[in-house]
């Protein structure tokens, strides 16, 4: 799939598409309390709000349902949105123009925009419902059709609305935000937090003049569990590896897993002593029982800054010169470079 002027990269459009299916509930339950507000106002206008809605309700289904069957989905979903505040604005039209007690019900829709298209989405959007206002404003006589116990209710369904939204929006960035920087087997840091956490530390020692130590962690003969026990008793021992390896690091000393049966851990304020000793440790403590009844080891290579700035590569290269040294001479053991 291209980019195009709404996604400009495939990640872009992974994630309209991710959170749209997130929206599918809460973005119902917005619409139902407008569908509950436009039901009390039959009696007051007939049915033809009803309708409007329901048909806005049913273009965003199917849009919903057939974005992943074309090749740009995003302006799929552009074009149900834009039907939909249509719709929301012919009932703002109908029920007293500018001056319609349900005014601020554009604004529902509104709320999942900058989620869902980014910075040039929001610019369209924002155009486009400043330009049904001012249709509004300009072509239809405001007018009081319905009573005035409505101008509460109004108000209270659209901050229902935008309340449910919000939140399902906020938790959606939550987990987009976990994901992005966990391992979703094991729950450890990944590459990604690796690179951000290396780029802190350095400006920090920079500052402060301080250590900083890498350890270089691989589980020996790993290609072989799996292979000789299947992945999934691969799996276990990846997790019981990752968690014996938290359990004896101090509370800011952080582990990361890199690639299948790698790790890396690093230590602010160490040098190559204590990262050595406690390399030492970790591998005393992969070792001492078996795990689903295999028994596991581990090699470990360790470097260490001299204090001040450093290369966050560099650092990370020489724990990994030393742990290939140490599967070179036989594997579980420490090496330090």
């Amino acid at each position: 799939m291209e980019p195009t002027w709404l996604c400009p990269d495939l990640a872009a459009r992974d994630r309209l598409l991710d959170m749209d299916e997130r929206l599918r509930r809460p973005r119902a339950a917005a619409f139902g309390l407008l569908g509950a507000g436009v039901l009390a106002a039959v009696p007051h206008l007939g049915w033809r709000p009803l309708v409007l809605l329901a048909g806005a309700i049913v273009v965003l289904v199917v849009a919903s349902l057939a974005a992943k069957r074309v090749r740009t989905p995003e302006y799929g979903f552009a074009l149900s949105w834009a039907f939909s505040q249509v719709m929301l604005a012919i009932a703002v039209a109908l029920t007293g123009g500018i001056e319609s007690y349900v005014l601020s019900w554009l604004i529902v829709p509104l709320v999942t925009v900058p989620a869902r298209f980014g910075a040039r989405g929001v610019v369209a959007a924002v155009g486009f419902v400043t330009v049904l206002v001012l249709v509004i404003a300009v072509a239809v006589e405001p007018s009081h059709p319905l009573p005035q116990w409505y101008a509460t209710t109004g108000f209270l369904s659209t901050l229902a609305g935008v309340s449910i939204l919000s939140f399902a929006l906020m938790r959606s960035d939550v987990d987009h935000r976990t994901e992005a920087v966990l391992d979703g087997l094991t729950g450890m840091l990944n590459r990604r937090a690796l690179s951000e956490r290396l780029e802190e530390l350095r400006a920090q020692a920079g500052f402060t003049g301080q250590t900083v130590a890498a350890i270089a962690a691989d589980i020996d003969h790993f290609k072989r569990i799996n292979d000789e026990h299947g992945h999934a008793r691969g799996d276990t021992v990846l997790v019981e590896v990752a968690h014996r390896l938290r359990t004896r690091l101090r509370a800011f000393d952080l582990a990361y897993r890199v690639g299948g049966e790698e790790f890396v851990v690093l230590l602010p304020g160490a040098g190559v002593a204590e990262a050595t000793a406690l390399a030492a440790e970790l591998r005393d403590t992969i070792a001492a029982e078996p795990i689903d009844g295999l028994p596991v080891t581990m090699s470990f290579g360790v470097s260490a800054t001299s204090g001040g700035t450093f290369v966050g590569a560099e650092l990370l290269a020489e724990a990994d010169a030393a742990l290939y040294v140490a599967k070179a001479r036989g594997r579980d053991r420490v090496i330090a470079a």
